[in-house]
């Protein structure tokens, strides 16, 4: 059996539909049952056995002798808070490092293999993203329990005997991520933008970019969980890895693919908002040599190419 916590996130959701396509559909999904119930239309026509609480998996794997526990396989733990703005580190930490300690304690002890969501955020303000202790900070919550529990992994790591992988997300974006409000990528918002005004807001010029000329390593999600499937199909592989493109692309060049699929709309440039002055990366662009480097071989979809699939999908699925 497969367990993903987060399987009805986005990402979670997508991983979900990918390995009922090969064929998988033991799989057992963990969430926060109370919270974000909307999320749940991302399951719509997916297989899955069940779908549990987190307060109960963490029962399960703190017992460790039940039996679900008896018959997991593979964990995939995408489950966390992504709210880069959150200010309750308590729950920030709580929720995506103390949860992914226990998770990741449980399947090291039951020599299970884990893949867990990291993220480019532990690159701070930096201009160097390659994966390197002297390149990492943080610059929110969020981004310091996702490098806490990554360097957690770290100090345990030649301990540990099954296969445990750290996937640093960078700038993710594609179908099933509606319910992230705020968090959902600038092709989502974008989308609904020009829908709504045919206006495209963006940021004026900031960290020394001119207007919408701030730059993001866009990743299309169907290229994250590749990613993941291509590890879980080589077990002896662990590590920290970053998964983006390796290139980097401006908020303007995501604005005008948006605006050439609906050959309608403007671009209007508002002001950077002081609240996220410090806490903005105003530039990231994964350094993926160490993904090429164990065997990961598999081209990323093109920008344009992968906001065009996921524009066809908005305008399928959503009113």
């Amino acid at each position: 059996m497969i367990v993903i916590t987060g399987g009805s996130g986005f990402i979670g959701s997508n991983l979900v539909y990918t390995l009922n396509k090969n064929n998988f559909y033991e799989i057992l999904i963990v969430e926060e049952l109370d919270k974000h119930k909307e999320k749940f239309n991302n399951l719509k026509n997916l297989k899955y056995e069940d779908c549990i609480s987190k307060e109960s998996f963490l029962k399960e794997i703190k017992n460790s002798n039940t039996s679900i526990t008896k018959n997991i396989d593979y964990v995939f733990h995408l489950g966390a808070c992504s709210k880069t703005t959150e200010k309750d580190r308590d729950y920030m930490l709580s929720t995506n490092f103390t949860y992914s300690k226990d998770v990741l304690d449980f399947c090291a002890n039951s020599r299970i293999n884990l893949i867990y969501a990291s993220s480019a955020s532990v690159y701070g303000p930096g201009k160097k993203f390659k994966e390197d202790p002297e390149n990492e900070s943080f610059l929110n919550h969020y981004a310091e329990s996702k490098l806490m529990f990554d360097n957690y992994f770290r100090k345990h790591q030649a301990k540990i005997k099954s296969q445990v992988v750290g996937l640093r997300y960078f700038n993710v974006f594609g179908p099933r991520e509606n319910h992230k409000e705020g968090m959902s990528s600038v092709v989502f918002h974008f989308y609904n933008q020009i829908k709504k005004e045919k206006n495209i807001k963006l940021f004026k010029g900031s960290h020394g970019y001119d207007d919408g000329e701030q730059r993001r390593d866009f990743i299309f999600v169907d290229d994250t969980i590749d990613a993941k499937i291509w590890f879980m199909n080589n077990p002896n592989i662990s590590g920290i890895y970053n998964l983006g493109t390796g290139k980097s692309r401006t908020f303007n060049d995501i604005a005008s693919s948006v605006i050439s699929y609906f050959r309608d709309g403007k671009i209007t440039y508002i002001e950077f908002p002081p609240n996220l002055e410090k806490q903005y990366q105003a530039f990231t662009e994964a350094d993926i040599k160490n993904l090429r480097n164990i065997g990961y071989k598999k081209k990323f979809t093109k920008l344009e190419d992968g906001v065009l699939k996921y524009l066809d999908w908005l305008s399928k699925n959503t009113i």
